[in-house]
């Protein structure tokens, strides 16, 4: 087990590639964000019946692809069959659902780095980490960092693989608030945190950062440049962007 254990995180993550300029969690949209210049892509990984880890972002396969129900049901010959760019460019396409294979292989090709959002399976999280820690667990030629706002997922990803980035995400303050969130992450060694916009303050960032914990953003929408230059001014380490084209050379 090889991964790096040193976290140097850009200002801008492609977020599932650059989805608003390509299909989302797709070959093309990694490549896209690679040719304007990211150097990290954050892609959302489940496995297929057949075991398979595979990009997806949804429970089911109904909103990204021209097919429908949860990828657990199908083995990813058939899920491959499937067109995944239909449902941005509005016609037919020839842009398949990829293994994380083939995005590990691009990224490496590419010196792109990886955050691997691990999604839950509902009762298969544990085989779902399993999986992507088979294939990731001897890769050195690039940084991954792993995330998840399961908590099964990130205590299972923290088990089996000790030695890698890891981060807890947070869509709100329902489950877990602030202060279990610092928890959470010293009690297993967590270096990275990631928040939804509306949960971002000057005194939570300031809080967090007093772990010694990275923080990284994200939005349902593009996170424009007003916004961005906001968040990094009061410590907020990373954002996820899906069109980084205001963006670039700007930090």
């Amino acid at each position: 087990m090889t991964q790096k254990k040193t976290l140097k995180l850009p200002k801008l993550i492609g977020h599932r590639g650059v989805k608003d300029l390509c299909p989302e969690n797709t070959i093309e949209s990694i490549t896209k964000a690679f040719d304007l210049g990211l150097t990290y892509v954050e892609i959302d990984v489940k496995i297929s019946k057949d075991r398979v880890p595979i990009l997806l972002h949804d429970d089911t396969l109904d909103r990204t692809t021209n097919g429908s129900g949860l990828a657990i049901d199908y083995d990813y010959e058939i899920i491959k069959k499937l067109d995944a760019g239909k449902f941005f460019y509005k016609e037919n396409t020839n842009i398949f659902v990829p293994k994380l294979e083939d995005i590990l292989n691009l990224c490496t090709n590419n010196n792109g780095n990886l955050n691997i959002e691990l999604k839950p399976n509902k009762k298969f999280e544990k085989e779902n980490v399993y999986q992507i820690y088979k294939i990731t667990k001897n890769i050195n030629q690039i940084d991954i960092f792993f995330s998840s706002f399961d908590m099964i997922s990130i205590l299972e990803i923290s088990k089996l693989y000790p030695q890698s980035i890891r981060s807890f995400l947070l869509d709100d303050f329902k489950e877990y608030n602030i202060d279990d969130l610092i928890s959470i992450s010293i009690n297993h060694d967590l270096k990275i945190c990631g928040l939804n916009i509306d949960l971002v303050t000057a005194d939570i960032i300031k809080k967090i950062k007093k772990s010694n914990i990275a923080i990284t953003v994200y939005s349902d929408k593009n996170i424009n440049l007003s916004s961005a230059t906001d968040f990094f001014s009061i410590g907020v380490d990373s954002i996820f962007v899906d069109n980084p084209l205001d963006l670039l050379g700007k930090f």
